[in-house]
C-alpha cells in the first residue's frame, strides 16, 4: 500500500539470523570451546504498585536470538554449534490475565535455534555442560549474570560484550531491511506531522500525531519524541512537549520509528506555515542544509567520520561569519579557539542499528575537538548503519555560561546581531545512512526543506495527512 508518497511494504521479513550471529559473536572470542550466556529482560512491576513497567529487550540477547518475549534466556555451546533458547512455562492461571507466551513448538518454528526448553531446565543443562566440559570458560555479560549454584571454574564477564559490539557495527542483509522498514515508517510519520502542523496548537499534539503514525504501522518509538520549538530547540534532548507553538518559528522535531528492535533517527527542522517564517531563520536553515550535504557527500568506506565533523564546523564557521554572528577574527582563528561549540556542540553522527546510539563502546569518532590531533580515528567500513545530524543552536544559557562570559570567545561573537536569532532556538537535520562499497546509500526518505514546506502548504488546504 502506498502512503504519504512512501511505500509501504507489507510483505514480511524472514526468519531473524539468529544462529549467523552468533556464530559470528563466537568468532570474535577466538575460542573453539566454551559456553555464551544471555540473559533476555525479565519482566516487573513498578516499585510499591501492580503496574507492569514498559518492557524492552535486552539487545544484547536479541542480536543472538531474535526473541522479543519477556523472562527467556539464551546458550550458545561453541564446540558443538548448538543454540539454546529457554523460554518461561506457561502457567494457566495467568493466561486470562496476561495472555501466554509461546509454546516450545511455536518457539522451534518461530526463531532461528537449534533447540527450545523450559526455563526450569536451564540449571542441570548448565551443571551437564560444565561436567562435559571442564576447563572450558562460561561467558557471560556482566557479573551478576552469572546464574546462582552453578560453580563454573573459568567465567568470562569481559570478551562476551566487546564480541558481540564488533558484530553489531556491520549490518548484515536482515538488521539493514529492518532499519530500512523504521525509516519508511518514520518518514510517513514524519508527513502526517507535516501536513496536520498548520492546524496544531501544541508541541504536544506534534508528538501525538507521530507516534500515532507509527504505532499504527506496528512500530514502536526509537527514544521519546523531541518535538521542540522555538527556543525550545536550543535543547537538545527537549522532552517536555507541552509548550504552544503559537508565535514560534521553527518546530524541530526529533523522533523515530523502532521496527522489530532496529532503530531509525531521524530530525526535521520546519515552520509551522508553509513559509520561511523570517529571514535569519531560513539562513540558518540553509547553513545546515550545506553541512549535511557536504558531509553526506563524503561518506564512503575507508573516512574518517572525525574529519566530516571538522569539516561541518569549518561550513558552520563560514555561514555564521557571513550572517555577521561571528566576527573579529579569520575562519582559521575561530576555528582554533573552539568557539563555534557554542553553536553546534554536539558531535555529527553516531552508529545505529539496535539501540538508537548503538555500540556506545565502539564510538564512531572520538568527539572531543581536542581528540583531531589523534591518529586512531576509526574510518568507516562497508555495512556500517550511521546518522548524520549537524545542527546549529541559539542556547541562550550555554552561551551565556561558557562563550558570552569568555575572553576567549566573546570577542568572536557579535552580541548584537546575536539577538535576531534567538527566536530561531535550533535547527537540526538528521538522516541515517547505510556506508556501502562504493559510497553510501541514504535510508531516510522524509521530506526536508522545500519538499517539507510543500507538505506544510497542502496540510492547510486541507489535504488529509494519511490515506486510508
Amino acid at each position: 500500500m502506498k502512503i504519504s508518497n512512501i511505500e509501504l511494504r507489507a510483505e514480511g521479513i524472514n526468519k531473524y539470523p539468529a544462529k549467523q550471529h552468533a556464530r559470528a559473536v563466537a568468532s570474535k572470542l577466538s575460542d573453539s570451546g566454551g559456553l555464551i550466556y544471555l540473559l533476555g529482560q525479565y519482566a516487573f512491576t513498578i516499585e510499591d504498585s501492580d503496574q507492569a513497567k514498559t518492557w524492552r529487550q535486552r539487545r544484547y540477547f536479541y542480536y543472538c536470538s531474535g526473541v522479543d518475549v519477556p523472562n527467556c534466556c539464551l546458550t550458545y555451546d561453541i564446540s558443538v554449534d548448538e543454540l539454546s533458547l529457554y523460554i518461561p512455562d506457561i502457567k494457566p492461571e495467568r493466561v486470562l490475565w496476561e495472555g501466554r507466551g509461546p509454546t516450545i513448538e511455536e518457539a522451534e518454528d518461530r526463531y532461528d535455534v537449534d533447540s527450545v526448553y523450559l526455563n526450569g531446565q536451564l540449571f542441570d543443562h548448565l551443571d551437564q555442560w560444565k561436567k562435559g566440559n571442564p576447563n572450558s570458560t562460561f561467558y557471560i555479560l556482566h557479573k551478576d549474570h552469572r546464574p546462582v549454584g552453578v560453580n563454573f571454574t573459568t567465567v568470562d564477564c569481559e570478551k562476551l560484550k566487546t564480541a558481540i559490539d564488533l558484530c553489531r557495527v556491520i549490518k548484515d542483509a536482515h538488521e539493514i531491511e529492518c532499519i530500512r522498514r523504521a525509516n519508511e515508517i518514520s518518514a510517513v510519520a514524519h508527513q502526517a506531522v507535516l501536513r496536520n502542523v498548520s492546524r496544531f496548537r501544541s508541541e504536544a499534539q506534534i508528538q501525538g500525531i507521530f507516534e500515532d503514525a507509527c504505532i499504527s504501522k506496528g512500530a514502536k518509538q526509537s527514544y521519546p519524541v523531541i518535538a521542540a520549538s522555538g527556543e525550545n530547540a536550543g535543547t537538545l534532548h527537549y522532552a517536555k512537549n507541552n509548550e504552544p507553538l503559537r508565535g514560534r518559528q521553527f518546530v524541530c522535531l526529533d523522533a523515530g520509528a523502532e521496527f522489530q528492535c532496529y532503530t531509525s533517527d531521524v530530525t526535521r527542522t520546519f515552520p509551522i506555515s508553509g513559509s520561511w517564517p523570517s529571514h535569519e531563520a531560513k539562513n540558518i536553515y540553509g547553513i545546515v542544509q550545506m553541512m549535511q550535504d557536504r558531509c553526506i557527500e563524503g561518506l564512503r568506506p575507508g573516512v574518517k567520520m572525525f574529519d566530516l565533523h571538522l569539516l561541518a564546523h569549518k561550513i558552520a564557521i563560514a555561514g555564521l561569519m557571513a550572517l555577521g554572528i561571528l566576527h573579529n577574527g579569520t575562519e582559521a582563528e575561530i576555528f582554533d579557539a573552539g568557539t563555534s561549540r557554542g553553536f553546534y556542540p554536539h558531535g555529527l553522527g553516531h552508529h545505529l542499528g539496535l539501540e538508537t546510539h548503538d555500540v556506545l563502546d565502539i564510538p564512531i569518532m572520538h568527539y572531543s575537538m581536542e581528540d583531531r590531533v589523534r591518529d586512531d580515528q576509526p574510518p568507516l567500513e562497508e555495512g556500517m548503519v550511521i546518522t548524520i545530524e549537524p545542527g546549529i543552536y541559539f542556547s541562550r544559557y550555554e552561551l551565556y555560561r561558557a562563550y558570552l562570559s569568555s575572553p576567549i570567545h566573546s570577542k568572536y561573537i557579535n552580541r548584537k546581531v546575536l539577538e535576531d536569532y534567538w527566536a530561531v532556538g535550533g535547527v537540526r537535520i538528521e538522516d541515517d545512512l547505510l556506508i556501502t562499497a562504493d559510497g553510501h546509500e541514504n535510508l531516510t526518505k522524509t521530506p526536508k526543506g522545500e519538499a517539507a514546506l510543500n507538505i506544510i502548504r497542502e496540510g492547510s488546504h486541507g489535504i488529509r495527512s494519511l490515506e486510508d
